[in-house]
Protein backbone atom coordinates (compact mmCIF):
# COMPACT_ATOMS: atom_id res chain seq x y z
CA UNK A 1 0.00 0.00 0.00
CA UNK A 2 1.08 3.32 -0.67
CA UNK A 3 1.96 5.12 2.26
CA UNK A 4 4.52 8.05 4.21
CA UNK A 5 5.63 7.50 7.77
CA UNK A 6 7.42 10.16 10.11
CA UNK A 7 8.94 9.06 13.45
CA UNK A 8 9.83 11.85 15.58
CA UNK A 9 12.32 11.68 18.38
CA UNK A 10 11.54 13.05 22.05
CA UNK A 11 14.45 15.05 21.72
CA UNK A 12 12.99 16.90 18.72
CA UNK A 13 9.37 16.76 19.60
CA UNK A 14 7.55 19.90 21.10
CA UNK A 15 6.86 18.46 23.87
CA UNK A 16 9.09 15.66 24.78
CA UNK A 17 6.91 12.54 23.35
CA UNK A 18 7.77 9.89 21.19
CA UNK A 19 5.50 10.39 17.86
CA UNK A 20 4.92 7.96 15.11
CA UNK A 21 3.03 9.00 12.30
CA UNK A 22 1.48 7.42 9.48
CA UNK A 23 -0.42 7.86 6.33
CA UNK A 24 -2.33 4.80 5.46
CA UNK A 25 -3.37 5.07 1.62
CA UNK A 26 -5.03 1.90 1.50
CA UNK A 27 -7.10 2.94 -1.65
CA UNK A 28 -10.94 4.08 -0.26
CA UNK A 29 -11.25 1.17 2.30
CA UNK A 30 -13.86 2.93 4.66
CA UNK A 31 -12.33 2.57 8.46
CA UNK A 32 -12.94 2.64 12.06
CA UNK A 33 -11.18 3.39 15.74
CA UNK A 34 -11.80 1.03 18.30
CA UNK A 35 -11.07 -0.48 21.45
CA UNK A 36 -10.10 -4.34 21.15
CA UNK A 37 -10.52 -5.50 24.79
CA UNK A 38 -8.67 -8.82 26.06
CA UNK A 39 -11.69 -10.85 26.11
CA UNK A 40 -12.38 -10.16 22.09
CA UNK A 41 -9.08 -10.95 20.86
CA UNK A 42 -8.88 -14.18 19.34
CA UNK A 43 -7.02 -17.07 20.61
CA UNK A 44 -6.54 -19.06 17.20
CA UNK A 45 -6.03 -16.05 14.39
CA UNK A 46 -6.73 -16.95 11.25
CA UNK A 47 -5.36 -14.72 7.92
CA UNK A 48 -7.90 -13.69 5.50
CA UNK A 49 -5.81 -13.43 2.89
CA UNK A 50 -3.16 -15.73 3.45
CA UNK A 51 -5.35 -18.45 5.28
CA UNK A 52 -2.55 -19.19 7.57
CA UNK A 53 -3.91 -20.08 11.01
CA UNK A 54 -1.97 -18.90 14.47
CA UNK A 55 -2.30 -20.49 18.14
CA UNK A 56 -2.09 -17.01 20.27
CA UNK A 57 -1.99 -16.41 24.03
CA UNK A 58 -4.33 -15.98 26.64
CA UNK A 59 -3.05 -12.89 28.24
CA UNK A 60 -3.58 -10.10 25.58
CA UNK A 61 -3.61 -6.82 26.61
CA UNK A 62 -6.71 -3.77 26.09
CA UNK A 63 -5.65 -1.67 22.40
CA UNK A 64 -6.92 0.57 20.55
CA UNK A 65 -6.30 0.42 16.43
CA UNK A 66 -7.66 1.72 13.26
CA UNK A 67 -9.42 -1.53 11.08
CA UNK A 68 -11.18 -1.81 8.12
CA UNK A 69 -14.78 -1.65 8.23
CA UNK A 70 -15.32 -4.89 6.27
CA UNK A 71 -13.47 -7.82 7.65
CA UNK A 72 -13.98 -9.55 3.57
CA UNK A 73 -10.01 -8.66 3.18
CA UNK A 74 -9.12 -8.78 6.56
CA UNK A 75 -8.56 -6.76 9.42
CA UNK A 76 -5.48 -4.08 8.50
CA UNK A 77 -5.47 -2.11 12.08
CA UNK A 78 -2.94 0.59 10.65
CA UNK A 79 -2.24 2.00 14.20
CA UNK A 80 -2.87 1.61 17.81
CA UNK A 81 -1.89 2.43 21.38
CA UNK A 82 -2.17 -0.99 23.80
CA UNK A 83 -3.06 -0.91 27.46
CA UNK A 84 1.57 -0.26 28.41
CA UNK A 85 1.58 2.88 26.46
CA UNK A 86 2.92 0.88 23.57
CA UNK A 87 2.34 2.13 20.27
CA UNK A 88 2.77 0.42 16.88
CA UNK A 89 1.67 1.52 13.05
CA UNK A 90 1.87 -0.88 10.68
CA UNK A 91 2.35 -0.82 8.16
CA UNK A 92 4.49 1.25 5.11
CA UNK A 93 4.11 -1.09 1.76
CA UNK A 94 8.37 -0.95 1.56
CA UNK A 95 10.10 -2.63 -1.65
CA UNK A 96 12.66 -5.31 -2.31
CA UNK A 97 14.72 -6.57 -5.23
CA UNK A 98 15.57 -9.19 -7.24
CA UNK A 99 19.02 -10.32 -5.40
CA UNK A 100 16.57 -10.72 -2.34
CA UNK A 101 13.52 -12.24 -3.70
CA UNK A 102 15.17 -15.25 -5.74
CA UNK A 103 16.87 -16.32 -2.28
CA UNK A 104 14.22 -15.56 0.31
CA UNK A 105 10.58 -15.48 -1.97
CA UNK A 106 7.62 -14.24 -0.53
CA UNK A 107 5.25 -16.89 1.26
CA UNK A 108 2.27 -16.58 -0.63
CA UNK A 109 -1.19 -18.53 -0.92
CA UNK A 110 -1.47 -21.98 -3.17
CA UNK A 111 -5.37 -22.34 -3.29
CA UNK A 112 -6.30 -25.81 -3.55
CA UNK A 113 -6.25 -27.73 -6.78
CA UNK A 114 -6.07 -30.94 -8.76
CA UNK A 115 -6.53 -32.58 -5.48
CA UNK A 116 -3.68 -30.67 -3.81
CA UNK A 117 -4.38 -29.20 -0.29
CA UNK A 118 -3.92 -25.55 -0.09
CA UNK A 119 -0.65 -24.09 1.44
CA UNK A 120 -1.27 -21.33 3.77
CA UNK A 121 0.86 -18.20 3.17
CA UNK A 122 2.93 -16.06 5.39
CA UNK A 123 1.42 -13.28 7.64
CA UNK A 124 0.92 -9.42 5.92
CA UNK A 125 -0.08 -5.84 6.61
CA UNK A 126 -3.53 -7.04 7.61
CA UNK A 127 -2.42 -9.43 10.30
CA UNK A 128 0.44 -7.34 11.98
CA UNK A 129 -0.90 -5.38 14.36
CA UNK A 130 -3.53 -7.76 15.68
CA UNK A 131 -0.67 -10.18 16.14
CA UNK A 132 1.81 -7.93 17.96
CA UNK A 133 0.35 -5.10 19.47
CA UNK A 134 -1.57 -6.35 22.16
CA UNK A 135 1.76 -8.67 23.68
CA UNK A 136 3.90 -6.30 23.70
CA UNK A 137 5.12 -4.38 27.25
CA UNK A 138 7.47 -1.79 25.48
CA UNK A 139 8.62 -1.27 21.46
CA UNK A 140 11.72 -2.94 21.43
CA UNK A 141 9.65 -5.84 22.60
CA UNK A 142 7.14 -5.54 19.44
CA UNK A 143 10.47 -5.52 17.45
CA UNK A 144 11.36 -9.01 18.80
CA UNK A 145 7.86 -10.83 18.79
CA UNK A 146 7.26 -9.26 15.13
CA UNK A 147 11.00 -10.92 13.90
CA UNK A 148 9.82 -14.24 15.34
CA UNK A 149 6.55 -14.45 13.98
CA UNK A 150 8.44 -13.43 10.44
CA UNK A 151 11.00 -15.90 10.64
CA UNK A 152 8.78 -18.72 11.64
CA UNK A 153 5.69 -17.82 9.20
CA UNK A 154 6.84 -15.64 6.27
CA UNK A 155 5.28 -12.75 5.20
CA UNK A 156 4.07 -12.84 1.45
CA UNK A 157 4.76 -8.50 1.25
CA UNK A 158 7.51 -5.91 1.86
CA UNK A 159 6.56 -4.25 4.90
CA UNK A 160 8.03 -1.47 7.11
CA UNK A 161 6.36 -0.39 10.58
CA UNK A 162 7.20 1.53 13.61
CA UNK A 163 6.86 0.71 17.69
CA UNK A 164 7.07 3.39 20.51
CA UNK A 165 7.23 3.85 23.77
CA UNK A 166 7.88 6.80 26.22
CA UNK A 167 11.50 6.16 25.93
CA UNK A 168 11.98 4.82 22.25
CA UNK A 169 10.71 4.38 18.48
CA UNK A 170 12.07 1.69 16.53
CA UNK A 171 11.88 1.03 12.51
CA UNK A 172 11.56 -2.14 11.60
CA UNK A 173 11.36 -3.79 7.48
CA UNK A 174 11.29 -7.09 6.36
CA UNK A 175 13.67 -8.81 3.85
CA UNK A 176 12.48 -10.89 1.44
CA UNK A 177 9.60 -13.95 3.02
CA UNK A 178 11.34 -14.65 6.27
CA UNK A 179 14.47 -11.82 7.22
CA UNK A 180 14.15 -8.51 8.80
CA UNK A 181 16.02 -5.52 10.38
CA UNK A 182 15.52 -3.13 12.91
CA UNK A 183 17.00 -0.11 14.23
CA UNK A 184 16.03 2.15 17.08
CA UNK A 185 15.17 5.66 15.68
CA UNK A 186 17.69 8.54 16.59
CA UNK A 187 15.65 10.73 19.60
CA UNK A 188 17.30 13.87 18.34
CA UNK A 189 16.40 13.44 14.54
CA UNK A 190 13.06 12.78 12.41
CA UNK A 191 12.85 9.86 10.36
CA UNK A 192 11.13 9.72 6.53
CA UNK A 193 9.87 6.57 5.17
CA UNK A 194 8.02 7.11 2.06
CA UNK A 195 7.39 3.09 -0.08
CA UNK A 196 10.67 2.76 -0.29
CA UNK A 197 13.67 0.37 1.80
CA UNK A 198 14.54 3.09 4.22
CA UNK A 199 17.67 2.39 6.50
CA UNK A 200 20.90 3.65 5.19
CA UNK A 201 22.86 2.85 8.42
CA UNK A 202 23.36 -0.38 10.07
CA UNK A 203 25.76 -1.73 12.68
CA UNK A 204 26.32 -6.05 12.72
CA UNK A 205 28.26 -5.78 15.37
CA UNK A 206 25.80 -4.13 17.99
CA UNK A 207 23.14 -6.27 16.35
CA UNK A 208 24.89 -9.53 17.24
CA UNK A 209 25.93 -8.15 20.34
CA UNK A 210 24.15 -5.54 23.08
CA UNK A 211 21.56 -4.78 20.69
CA UNK A 212 21.52 -1.02 22.20
CA UNK A 213 20.18 0.69 18.37
CA UNK A 214 20.42 -2.33 16.09
CA UNK A 215 18.77 -5.88 15.73
CA UNK A 216 17.96 -8.32 12.82
CA UNK A 217 16.85 -12.17 11.96
CA UNK A 218 19.84 -13.97 13.10
CA UNK A 219 21.84 -14.92 9.68
CA UNK A 220 21.06 -11.75 8.35
CA UNK A 221 24.54 -11.10 7.52
CA UNK A 222 25.40 -14.41 6.63
CA UNK A 223 22.40 -14.55 4.08
CA UNK A 224 23.61 -11.37 2.51
CA UNK A 225 27.29 -12.45 1.82
CA UNK A 226 26.80 -16.16 0.87
CA UNK A 227 24.25 -14.84 -1.75
CA UNK A 228 26.27 -11.74 -2.94
CA UNK A 229 23.53 -8.95 -1.65
CA UNK A 230 25.68 -6.74 -0.41
CA UNK A 231 26.32 -4.07 -3.01
CA UNK A 232 28.23 -1.60 -1.02
CA UNK A 233 31.80 -0.83 -2.33
CA UNK A 234 32.61 0.82 0.81
CA UNK A 235 33.31 -0.51 4.27
CA UNK A 236 30.27 1.50 5.75
CA UNK A 237 27.11 -0.65 5.40
CA UNK A 238 24.13 0.71 3.50
CA UNK A 239 21.09 -1.40 4.73
CA UNK A 240 19.57 0.55 1.49
CA UNK A 241 22.20 -0.51 -1.48
CA UNK A 242 21.48 -4.22 -0.34
CA UNK A 243 17.93 -5.06 -0.28
CA UNK A 244 16.10 -1.89 -1.94
CA UNK A 245 15.27 -0.80 -4.69
CA UNK A 246 16.63 2.10 -7.52
CA UNK A 247 14.16 2.56 -10.12
CA UNK A 248 12.88 5.07 -12.22
CA UNK A 249 9.33 4.47 -10.62
CA UNK A 250 10.82 5.49 -7.44
CA UNK A 251 11.88 8.68 -8.56
CA UNK A 252 8.30 9.19 -9.36
CA UNK A 253 6.79 7.87 -6.77
CA UNK A 254 8.73 7.63 -3.48
CA UNK A 255 11.75 10.19 -3.31
CA UNK A 256 9.93 13.22 -3.59
CA UNK A 257 7.77 13.06 -0.85
CA UNK A 258 11.01 12.34 1.46
CA UNK A 259 12.70 15.50 -0.10
CA UNK A 260 9.83 17.40 -0.01
CA UNK A 261 9.52 16.42 3.65
CA UNK A 262 12.96 16.88 4.14
CA UNK A 263 13.33 20.33 2.40
CA UNK A 264 10.51 21.30 4.71
CA UNK A 265 12.08 20.51 8.34
CA UNK A 266 15.90 21.03 7.01
CA UNK A 267 15.94 24.04 5.03
CA UNK A 268 19.48 25.37 6.28
CA UNK A 269 21.36 22.38 6.00
CA UNK A 270 21.30 21.26 2.32
CA UNK A 271 19.94 23.60 -0.80
CA UNK A 272 16.82 21.32 -2.16
CA UNK A 273 15.84 23.28 -5.36
CA UNK A 274 17.59 24.85 -8.50
CA UNK A 275 20.85 23.47 -10.61
CA UNK A 276 22.92 22.96 -7.58
CA UNK A 277 20.45 21.59 -5.31
CA UNK A 278 22.30 19.13 -2.85
CA UNK A 279 19.47 16.77 -2.80
CA UNK A 280 16.62 16.63 -5.71
CA UNK A 281 13.31 15.34 -5.65
CA UNK A 282 15.09 12.11 -7.59
CA UNK A 283 17.77 11.76 -5.52
CA UNK A 284 18.32 7.71 -4.46
CA UNK A 285 20.21 8.87 -1.34
CA UNK A 286 18.40 11.37 0.89
CA UNK A 287 18.87 10.34 4.32
CA UNK A 288 16.46 8.04 6.32
CA UNK A 289 17.11 10.41 9.46
CA UNK A 290 17.53 14.23 9.38
CA UNK A 291 18.31 16.70 12.03
CA UNK A 292 14.88 19.29 11.67
CA UNK A 293 16.14 23.22 12.43
CA UNK A 294 13.55 23.13 15.18
CA UNK A 295 11.24 21.18 17.20
CA UNK A 296 8.04 19.19 15.53
CA UNK A 297 4.55 19.75 16.62
CA UNK A 298 1.68 17.64 15.78
CA UNK A 299 0.04 20.46 13.64
CA UNK A 300 3.47 20.41 11.33
CA UNK A 301 2.75 17.08 10.98
CA UNK A 302 -0.32 16.66 9.94
CA UNK A 303 0.70 19.74 7.61
CA UNK A 304 3.42 17.49 5.93
CA UNK A 305 1.26 14.29 5.63
CA UNK A 306 -1.58 16.22 3.84
CA UNK A 307 0.75 18.17 2.01
CA UNK A 308 0.66 18.24 -2.01
CA UNK A 309 4.46 20.35 -2.78
CA UNK A 310 3.11 23.51 -2.01
CA UNK A 311 5.53 26.20 -3.09
CA UNK A 312 6.64 24.22 -5.72
CA UNK A 313 6.51 23.61 -9.52
CA UNK A 314 5.09 20.19 -8.59
CA UNK A 315 1.53 21.02 -6.89
CA UNK A 316 -1.36 19.66 -8.69
CA UNK A 317 -3.13 22.59 -7.81
CA UNK A 318 -0.62 24.72 -9.44
CA UNK A 319 -0.97 26.06 -13.15
CA UNK A 320 3.01 24.60 -13.70
CA UNK A 321 3.73 23.31 -16.42
CA UNK A 322 5.28 19.89 -13.69
CA UNK A 323 2.32 20.00 -11.66
CA UNK A 324 1.15 17.02 -10.73
CA UNK A 325 4.77 15.32 -11.82
CA UNK A 326 5.31 13.03 -8.88
CA UNK A 327 2.75 11.39 -6.65
CA UNK A 328 1.73 13.53 -3.52
CA UNK A 329 1.90 12.89 -0.03
CA UNK A 330 -1.68 13.59 0.80
CA UNK A 331 -3.77 11.74 -2.13
CA UNK A 332 -7.41 10.49 -2.52
CA UNK A 333 -6.62 7.19 -1.35
CA UNK A 334 -5.56 7.90 2.16
CA UNK A 335 -7.94 5.68 4.63
CA UNK A 336 -6.79 7.23 7.25
CA UNK A 337 -4.32 9.41 8.96
CA UNK A 338 -2.10 8.22 12.44
CA UNK A 339 -0.42 10.66 15.04
CA UNK A 340 0.81 8.41 17.89
CA UNK A 341 2.02 10.11 20.81
CA UNK A 342 3.46 8.94 23.86
CA UNK A 343 3.89 11.70 26.30
CA UNK A 344 6.69 11.75 28.95
CA UNK A 345 5.38 14.61 30.76
CA UNK A 346 2.32 13.19 32.02
CA UNK A 347 0.75 10.30 34.41
CA UNK A 348 1.14 6.63 33.04
CA UNK A 349 -3.16 6.37 32.39
CA UNK A 350 -3.09 9.88 30.17
CA UNK A 351 0.50 9.23 28.48
CA UNK A 352 -1.17 7.55 25.08
CA UNK A 353 -2.87 10.33 22.23
CA UNK A 354 -3.83 9.30 18.45
CA UNK A 355 -4.41 12.31 16.42
CA UNK A 356 -6.78 10.50 13.87
CA UNK A 357 -8.01 11.64 10.55
CA UNK A 358 -10.16 9.63 8.03
CA UNK A 359 -10.06 9.90 4.51
CA UNK A 360 -9.81 13.00 2.23
CA UNK A 361 -5.99 13.07 1.82
CA UNK A 362 -5.14 16.78 1.94
CA UNK A 363 -7.99 18.10 3.32
CA UNK A 364 -8.87 15.49 6.55
CA UNK A 365 -8.66 17.41 10.08
CA UNK A 366 -7.02 15.58 12.61
CA UNK A 367 -8.65 15.23 16.26
CA UNK A 368 -7.09 13.76 19.20
CA UNK A 369 -8.24 10.99 21.37
CA UNK A 370 -7.65 9.28 25.03
CA UNK A 371 -6.53 5.62 24.13
CA UNK A 372 -7.38 4.78 27.86
CA UNK A 373 -10.61 4.06 27.50
CA UNK A 374 -13.06 1.49 27.51
CA UNK A 375 -14.85 3.01 24.18
CA UNK A 376 -14.56 5.53 21.41
CA UNK A 377 -17.45 8.36 20.32
CA UNK A 378 -19.65 6.09 17.93
CA UNK A 379 -18.22 8.88 15.11
CA UNK A 380 -15.26 7.01 14.87
CA UNK A 381 -15.74 3.37 16.54
CA UNK A 382 -19.19 2.70 14.77
CA UNK A 383 -18.65 3.54 10.51
CA UNK A 384 -20.93 1.82 8.26
CA UNK A 385 -20.02 1.00 4.60
CA UNK A 386 -22.95 3.24 3.74
CA UNK A 387 -22.40 6.80 3.00
CA UNK A 388 -23.59 8.76 6.04
CA UNK A 389 -22.60 12.25 7.61
CA UNK A 390 -23.43 10.06 11.07
CA UNK A 391 -19.45 9.39 10.77
CA UNK A 392 -16.42 10.96 10.55
CA UNK A 393 -15.04 8.93 7.46
CA UNK A 394 -18.08 9.21 5.18
CA UNK A 395 -18.00 13.62 6.44
CA UNK A 396 -14.28 13.77 5.35
CA UNK A 397 -14.26 12.22 2.57
CA UNK A 398 -17.70 14.21 1.49
CA UNK A 399 -15.32 17.44 1.92
CA UNK A 400 -12.44 16.56 0.41
CA UNK A 401 -14.43 15.61 -2.75
CA UNK A 402 -15.91 19.36 -2.84
CA UNK A 403 -12.65 20.76 -2.13
CA UNK A 404 -10.95 19.47 -5.01
CA UNK A 405 -13.30 20.36 -7.30
CA UNK A 406 -13.36 23.85 -6.04
CA UNK A 407 -10.17 24.21 -4.82
CA UNK A 408 -9.75 28.23 -5.37
CA UNK A 409 -12.71 29.37 -4.03
CA UNK A 410 -13.16 26.85 -1.13
CA UNK A 411 -9.34 26.03 0.02
CA UNK A 412 -9.54 28.56 2.63
CA UNK A 413 -12.20 26.68 4.61
CA UNK A 414 -10.22 23.66 4.82
CA UNK A 415 -7.32 25.37 5.99
CA UNK A 416 -9.49 26.74 8.68
CA UNK A 417 -11.48 23.72 9.21
CA UNK A 418 -8.20 21.90 9.84
CA UNK A 419 -6.37 24.59 11.89
CA UNK A 420 -9.55 24.26 14.37
CA UNK A 421 -9.29 21.06 14.64
CA UNK A 422 -6.08 20.62 15.85
CA UNK A 423 -6.49 24.10 18.31
CA UNK A 424 -9.91 23.27 20.03
CA UNK A 425 -8.46 19.15 20.33
CA UNK A 426 -4.80 20.41 21.81
CA UNK A 427 -7.23 23.03 24.32
CA UNK A 428 -9.08 20.24 25.25
CA UNK A 429 -6.34 17.36 26.34
CA UNK A 430 -4.28 20.52 27.91
CA UNK A 431 -7.73 21.15 30.13
CA UNK A 432 -8.72 17.51 30.74
CA UNK A 433 -4.67 16.75 31.75
CA UNK A 434 -4.82 19.25 34.25
CA UNK A 435 -7.90 17.95 35.64
CA UNK A 436 -7.20 14.75 35.80
CA UNK A 437 -3.79 15.51 37.53
CA UNK A 438 -5.99 16.66 39.94
CA UNK A 439 -8.64 14.41 40.55
CA UNK A 440 -7.39 10.95 38.72
CA UNK A 441 -10.91 11.03 37.43
CA UNK A 442 -10.50 8.14 34.52
CA UNK A 443 -14.23 8.64 33.34
CA UNK A 444 -12.54 12.47 31.98
CA UNK A 445 -10.84 11.09 29.19
CA UNK A 446 -14.08 9.14 27.45
CA UNK A 447 -15.66 12.39 28.51
CA UNK A 448 -13.15 14.26 26.19
CA UNK A 449 -13.27 12.02 23.81
CA UNK A 450 -16.93 12.71 23.53
CA UNK A 451 -16.69 15.89 23.56
CA UNK A 452 -13.98 16.08 21.23
CA UNK A 453 -16.02 14.03 18.87
CA UNK A 454 -19.07 15.83 18.84
CA UNK A 455 -17.94 19.43 18.36
CA UNK A 456 -15.59 18.30 15.01
CA UNK A 457 -18.78 16.72 13.72
CA UNK A 458 -20.97 19.56 14.10
CA UNK A 459 -17.99 21.65 12.88
CA UNK A 460 -17.71 19.31 9.85
CA UNK A 461 -21.07 19.55 8.95
CA UNK A 462 -21.39 23.65 8.94
CA UNK A 463 -18.14 23.65 7.14
CA UNK A 464 -19.37 21.01 4.60
CA UNK A 465 -22.72 22.82 4.20
CA UNK A 466 -20.65 26.54 3.21
CA UNK A 467 -18.77 24.44 0.25
CA UNK A 468 -21.83 22.78 -1.24
CA UNK A 469 -23.26 26.74 -1.46
CA UNK A 470 -19.82 27.85 -3.00
CA UNK A 471 -20.01 24.58 -4.84
CA UNK A 472 -23.47 25.49 -6.23
CA UNK A 473 -22.58 28.83 -6.97
CA UNK A 474 -20.33 27.55 -9.62
CA UNK A 475 -21.88 24.92 -11.38
CA UNK A 476 -22.10 25.34 -15.11
CA UNK A 477 -25.53 25.28 -15.66
CA UNK A 478 -25.85 28.70 -13.39
CA UNK A 479 -27.40 31.73 -15.27
CA UNK A 480 -26.63 35.28 -14.44
CA UNK A 481 -29.76 37.20 -14.26
CA UNK A 482 -31.66 38.18 -11.32
CA UNK A 483 -33.99 35.03 -11.02
CA UNK A 484 -30.80 32.51 -11.54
Amino acid sequence: MPCTTLLIGKKVSYDGSTIIARNDDGGFDTKKLVIVEPDKQPRKYKCVISHLEIELEDNPLRYSMCPNVSPKEGTWGAFGINSMNVGMTATETISSNVRVLSIDPYVTYIPAKDGKEEVPGGIGEEDIVSLTLPYIKTAREGVIRLGKLLEKYGTYEPNGLAFSDENEIWWFESIGGHHWIAKKAPEDKVVIMPNQFGLDNFDFNDAYGKQTENMCSKDLKDFMIENNIDCNITSTFNPRLAFGSHTFQDHLYNTPRAWYIARYLNPRKYTYDGPSAYYTPESDDLPWSIEPDRKISIEEIRYLLTSHYQGTPYDPYSKSNEKGKYRSIGVPGTDDCGIVQIRNNVPDEIKGVIWVSMGGGVFAAAIPQYTNVSKFPKFLSETTEEVSTDYLYWCTRLFAIMVDANYANTVVFSERYQFRSLSKGSKAINETDKEFIKTKNLSLLEETNEKIAEEFKKDTIEVIGKIINIASENMKTKYHRSDN
